[in-house]
């Protein structure tokens, strides 16, 4: 009979860190399973409420983020947006590909540690800029170019930690915009070099909006730790946007102990979020870590966040993982052979920090950032974009919501005590919102 505590899979884990003398590092997010949106359900409307006609009748997705001190607030189409995910960690080819996706259906995305790439300019409609504790590729010029500026202070795949990027994917172009020796493994620093506390963050978000002429918003980001301190500082600061990272957010390369361990599911942290904001109106909130479909973001909405953030779902749809990927001439072809040199399968593949991504997504070699055409894999994550959108407002319909941000919380229940508890959504079938006084 297996040992639990000691199960096979921990044996084998045990047995290689004395091996090796070293932790794991991987890519991608927590294998865990943990509370999430699966465990709510949405109250669609009947006789007591009444749905909208998905054919006759509008449901507005259209989303303004820092509205109340941007010059130039940003203006989305969708409450769907692509996150920071460095150059460095993906190839050129798929920054440029996200890019082209999130201007083709109105949407933005964002620059990562290492800096803007000028295809992920061109490409990009709307592009928000990094502020990471690295600092690596910052450049004035190029935020001043950018749509909106996010200070990031956390991922949620690794709260409290900093950026890894190993040397085989440190190549020519990387090193010079990082200021790095080339295939030399680089840590990012987990804290702001010039900063201790969040008054220092205020003088922060107020350089940044100096630099920038008030034009833009200024986010802040933090993984999702001890959320409802985390965003009242980051309001008291003067952050436009809050962007809450859950658990089960991706990352290109970290300790696996910090994926599995660290931080709390973003089903937890979204309703400390929004209540660590409310009588906030002009701040915004959003979302992310592990959003898949439109019942996700629809969730997320209904829990009061404003927006939701994808990154691991938008690699997928870009073709992260596939047993395919792109060859000359609109031809598809067989990817297999590259996960089983790293020792891996299509669909269980987390080796994005080795730099052999065998799709030419999480890589810097030339023979296989070849594999990824940045026209065709703009239009798969621009399609999944719209069908999350469709999603979306066909769930909202059928809740009697003109407008995707009208879902509130009155539209969810539970399935379970802890997510109950967790969203403060009563339990499927009863008036009982566990953790909540008598009465309330």
């Amino acid at each position: 009979m297996d040992n639990h505590t000691f199960s096979p899979g921990v044996q084998a884990d045990i047995r290689e860190r004395a091996r090796l003398g070293r932790y794991a590092i991987r890519g991608m997010g927590a294998r865990r399973a943990v509370p999430s949106f699966d465990d709510l359900l949405l109250l669609t409307a009947s006789a007591s409420r009444y749905p909208l006609e998905g054919y006759r009748e509008r449901c507005e997705t259209r989303t303004v983020l820092g509205a109340s001190n941007a010059r130039e607030p940003v203006v989305l189409d969708i409450p769907i947006t692509i996150a920071g995910m460095s150059f460095g960690s993906l190839s050129a080819q798929a920054k440029e590909a996200l890019g082209r996706a999130a201007s083709e259906v109105g949407t933005s995305t964002t620059t990562g540690d290492g800096g803007m790439t000028p295809e992920e300019r061109k490409s990009s409609k709307t592009l928000v800029y990094q502020c990471l504790p690295s600092r690596y590729g910052f450049n004035p010029d190029d935020l001043r170019a950018a749509d909106a500026v996010e200070i990031v202070l956390g991922q949620g795949a690794k709260p409290g930690g900093g950026g890894m990027l190993l040397g085989q994917k440190v190549g020519e172009r990387v090193a010079a915009m990082r200021t790095l020796p080339e295939g030399v493994d680089q840590r990012s620093a987990s804290r702001h070099p010039d900063w201790t506390g969040p008054d220092d963050l205020r003088i922060k978000i107020e350089e940044l909006r100096e630099a920038t002429d008030w034009r833009v918003p200024i986010y802040v980001k933090v993984g999702a730790t001890r959320t409802f301190h985390d965003v009242r500082l980051a309001v008291a600061a003067g952050a436009d946007v809050v962007v809450v990272d859950g658990m089960q957010g991706g990352t290109g390369a970290t300790q696996d102990v910090f994926i599995e361990h660290t931080g709390i599911p973003t089903l937890a942290a979204v309703r400390q979020a929004s209540d660590a904001i409310e009588g906030n109106p002009d701040i915004k909130l959003i979302v992310s870590g592990g959003i898949r479909s439109g019942a996700d973001v629809a969730k997320a909405l209904a829990l009061g966040a404003d927006a939701v953030s994808i990154g691991v779902a938008a690699l997928i749809a870009l073709g992260c993982n596939d047993t395919e990927y792109d060859g000359r001439g609109g031809t598809r072809l067989d990817a297999r052979p590259g996960y089983l040199s790293l020792a891996t399968a299509a669909g269980s593949c987390t080796a994005c920090h080795t730099g052999g991504c065998p799709v030419g997504i999480a890589t810097q070699d030339p023979a296989l950032t070849e594999r990824l055409d940045p026209v065709e894999g703009g239009r798969r994550v621009a399609n999944y974009l719209r069908a999350l959108t469709m999603e979306t407002t066909m769930l909202a319909r059928a809740c009697g919501k003109s407008d995707v941000h009208h879902l509130e919380p009155e539209d969810l229940v539970a399935l379970t005590v802890e997510s109950a508890a967790m969203a403060r959504v009563p339990l499927a079938g009863t008036d009982w919102i566990p953790g909540l006084p008598e009465g309330r």
